[in-house]
């Protein structure tokens, strides 16, 4: 499965360099798109007025404009122009088996950037201050991300985001006007930061450097010094994250989450990280993936028990501790409800005897499983 000096035969892929990398013919985004991208995004879709909301704007956004605003203000990558981010970007497109290789655009913003928006067709921008950032191999991990979301269909959503999240703070001093938007946008923020995971992933498919993509996430939260950070201790900033705190705490991430498009940065890495280790990425790379004609025959029932059972086994093993308290409840519910029986009544402290004077069967909690939960 290695590339080795082969050239691409497919729309845009002449001249694919030579790359010591595994490809992925025919690869679907099922095979690298996380569980909980795929159940918020069915979420998202069950929000009322989300189908009317999408219909409506499919049909009105100017992409066109959008189209001609990059061409007009931004450069747009070539062999003339950024030769090695277009070297990157077919790169990219060549292992992940995506036919037509979409246009990147570099715009002057010195705030590291990326994204993929579009509605007919992807387009990829990213800022300068992320490519000043970023060293060869890091970068190639973010195009691959970028990539992975061109191939997911993730534009589409983005680009409904990015216009209702202006259309909001226009309308904001209309009575009532601003609500039904920022429920959708506030939908669209939740499958935003999933599906943020799920190209993380397509990212390390391309560069196939976790290193790499570790360092990249680490500039993303501390700038160029990696000389003064450590891959390890980064991490371990996301498990006290996770672990940390009370009950307040727990209510204080969610809130600060909320407004947020991208997971923070920590949460990516030890995501990406658990990801990595993990059979199922494993089994990517020895060439056993779900495929792209395949995806016709999807049980679309299978794939949200995948994602209702992803929802559980996070919820199980949190150790945030809200979760920690809802999975307890939820899993001892029967227990806790006979101790706090005995406790009212006075019995039960000394074997177990109820009112009657005889002992109590087993009670049946709850399965252990929770309901699921979106960390």
């Amino acid at each position: 499965m290695t590339d080795d000096n082969h050239r691409g035969d497919g729309e845009g892929h002449e001249h694919v360099p030579s790359r010591q990398r595994r490809r992925f013919p025919g690869i679907s985004s099922r095979a690298y798109e996380h569980p909980a991208d795929r159940s918020a995004l069915v979420a998202l879709r069950k929000l009322t007025g989300f189908d009317t909301v999408f219909k409506a704007l499919s049909g009105l956004l100017p992409e066109r404009s959008l189209r001609l605003l990059f061409l007009s203000d931004s450069v747009r990558v070539s062999d003339a122009q950024f030769a090695h981010l277009n070297t990157m970007l077919r790169d990219a497109c060549y292992i992940l088996d995506l036919e037509k290789v979409p246009p990147m655009y570099v715009n002057q913003d010195p705030n590291p950037n990326a994204m993929c928006i579009g509605l007919d067709e992807p387009i990829i921008v990213v800022t300068t201050g992320l490519v000043e950032l970023l060293d060869e191999e890091e970068m190639r991990a973010v195009v691959g991300h970028e990539v992975g979301h061109a191939l997911s269909g993730h534009s589409v959503y983005r680009t409904i985001l990015l216009f209702l999240t202006n259309l909001a703070l226009k309308v904001a001093w209309i009575p009532l006007g601003n609500v039904a938007i920022m429920a959708i946008v506030t939908g669209l923020r939740e499958w935003f930061r999933k599906s943020e995971l799920s190209a993380d992933r397509a990212g390390l498919l391309v560069g196939q450097d976790l290193k790499a993509s570790m360092r990249g996430l680490m500039k993303l939260a501390g700038g160029n010094h990696l000389h003064e950070m450590n891959v390890d201790a980064f991490l371990a900033q996301a498990e006290e994250y996770e672990a940390g705190g009370d009950l307040r705490d727990s209510v204080l991430k969610i809130l600060n989450v909320l407004p947020r498009t991208h997971p923070f940065a920590t949460v990516r890495a030890a995501e990406l990280k658990k990801w990595a280790d993990s059979r199922d990425y494993q089994r990517i790379m020895d060439g056993h993936y779900p495929r792209r004609d395949e995806d016709k025959d999807t049980s679309v029932s299978d794939s949200f028990r995948q994602s209702a059972s992803s929802y559980a086994d996070n919820m199980r093993n949190s150790k945030d501790p809200l979760m920690k308290l809802v999975n307890d409840i939820a899993g001892g519910a029967g227990d806790l409800g006979g101790k706090l029986r005995g406790k009212f009544t006075g019995q039960g402290q000394g074997g177990g005897q109820d009112q009657g004077g005889q002992g109590r069967s087993g009670q049946d909690g709850p399965a252990d499983e929770g309901p699921p939960y979106d960390k």
